[in-house]
């Protein structure tokens, strides 16, 4: 745990020693009771705003305030155990004595950062900082920049991109928050020259750019591409991630989702008629409900997926494909397949209570323990297909269906 030697501003003298536990409102908390008055900022011995656990390092001699407008801290005397540099003020370059650069603050884009010289200078030697606060016999050897009434060295740049940077030369790890961008930070690490870091940059942007390339679309992209296509030209989907997508209750006929991932995707009530999905992944997707007239769903993936009371029937007499679909698991409780071609497809452990499969060709199909109970199977076509263990209780139509088989 850090401990820091607090006084009143102003003075140098009965100064207290303090852990610093977990909040800088706990800090200035304890020194309100101490010192018998209402600490409400901190600063440097050199003027900057401590407004960050983060900014105090061990051992540190800081200066507390009761007042909300700043105050410069210049104390009467130097004690033993702490020596303090009175502040700069307007854009006067700062003393460049040894025994005042040991410590500085920034004023980066208006935003105060305060550190120590050999964070500047060590990690990166031949960056832009290092070059600025490097010494020499006689102080600095360049003049850093021009100073803000506080004393701050002022520097003209993001302090969001900024911070990361100085986090990176203090403990040589790259951290910063999901909400900033990495792209505005390589930018500041090029700026200042801190070889290094770049090409880790690089990377970690060029990584996020391939999850992006590979990120599902959405909802809003699939409404987008609808509004700016014209209604004579296809809309095509192909080979497309939607994985997750809620495309429940839009018009998306006549789209090409061939080979498209729609795994798990919610397209409750929507309407997919003649479209074509041929080998595409529908596995888990929430189907109930959709239009499926004329579709095209040859070979694809539909295992676990719930399409109930969907409608397949097209009253001008197209005839939905889906020939070697597997529908394994599936629900279709409800659901009109009138006319369905569902040759060679994989009906095993479905559920298609109450459905409509009149005239459907079901030939060479799996329909091992499916249900189809309540089912109307007038005049399908079961040549050659497995019901092992099928139900076929409350069948609508059982004598028909037995011809049908044989």
């Amino acid at each position: 745990m850090k401990r820091v030697i607090l006084f009143k501003n102003g003075t140098d003298v009965d100064g207290k020693v303090f852990l610093v536990t977990h909040s800088l409102d706990e800090l200035l908390t304890a020194a309100s009771q101490k010192f018998g008055f209402t600490a409400k900022r901190l600063f440097t011995s050199q003027g900057g705003e401590i407004d960050d656990l983060k900014l105090i390092r061990d051992d540190d001699i800081l200066y507390v305030s009761e007042e909300e407008g700043f105050i410069p801290v210049k104390p009467a005397t130097t004690s033993a155990t702490s020596q303090v540099v009175p502040v700069s003020s307007g854009t006067e370059t700062p003393s460049c004595s040894k025994s005042n650069t040991e410590w500085v603050t920034l004023n980066v884009g208006g935003k105060y950062f305060t550190t120590s010289r050999s964070t500047l200078v060590t990690k990166e030697p031949m960056s832009m900082l290092a070059r600025m606060f490097a010494e020499g016999d006689n102080g600095f050897l360049m003049t850093p920049s021009n100073v803000d009434k506080n004393g701050a060295y002022l520097i003209d740049r993001s302090p969001t991109y900024f911070e990361p940077l100085l986090n990176y030369l203090r403990n040589g790890q790259l951290i910063f928050d999901n909400n900033v961008n990495p792209e505005g930070i390589l930018e500041e690490a090029r700026f200042f020259g801190i070889e290094s870091l770049i090409p880790q940059l690089e990377s970690l942007i060029q990584a996020g750019q391939r999850s992006r390339d590979n990120a599902p679309l959405t909802r809003r992209d699939v409404v987008n591409a609808i509004i700016v296509t014209p209604f004579t030209a296809e809309l095509r989907f192909q080979g497309v991630n939607l994985a997750g997508a809620d495309l429940s209750r839009l018009d998306l006929r006549y789209i090409n989702f061939k080979y498209a991932c729609l795994h798990g995707c919610r397209m409750l009530g929507a309407n997919l008629s003649w479209c074509s999905m041929e080998r595409a992944d529908l596995s888990h997707a929430q189907l109930d409900g959709a239009q499926l007239l004329g579709v095209k769903m040859l070979c694809a993936h539909l295992e676990g997926a719930s399409l109930r009371g969907c409608n397949f029937e097209d009253p001008a007499g197209s005839r939905a494909n889906m020939e070697g679909v597997n529908l394994k698991g599936a629900i279709l409780e409800g659901s009109n397949m009138a006319g369905v071609n569902l040759r060679v497809a994989t009906l095993k452990n479905a559920n298609l209570q109450n459905c409509d499969l009149r005239a459907a060709v079901l030939a060479g199909a799996d329909l091992e323990n499916c249900d189809l109970s309540g089912s109307d199977l007038h005049e399908a076509n079961l040549r050659g297909a497995n019901l092992k263990d099928a139900a076929f209780e409350l069948m609508l139509t059982p004598l028909h269906m037995s011809q049908t088989i044989r």
